[in-house]
């Protein structure tokens, strides 16, 4: 399911206009996304948390020429699925 099939779903759900539902869905990414830059952690409850991963610089090799090279440090993002979002695909 992509962005526009999710917008559709909830227009068919909710009978909103597809404007607000697309209003809607980008603001639930972008508040994700705001809370993640800043260092939070975004828990929904039943579905599952969101999380900022520190990843350190490391070495790593190019894999053209096979030589060395330093790979940056970088902030990851992690999904961890809740109990009830297991559950309903198992």
């Amino acid at each position: 399911m992509n962005k526009s099939e999710l917008v559709d779903e909830i227009v068919s759900a909710t009978n909103l206009k597809k404007s607000d539902s697309t209003t809607a869905v980008d603001t639930v990414f972008s508040s994700i996304t705001k809370a993640l830059k800043s260092g939070k952690e975004v828990k929904i409850a039943g579905f599952g948390s969101f999380s900022v991963s520190r990843r350190a610089a490391r070495s790593g090799r190019n894999p053209r020429s096979g030589e060395t090279i330093q790979i940056a440090a970088s902030n990851q993002p992690k999904f961890k699925a809740g109990k009830a979002l297991k559950d309903a695909v198992n």
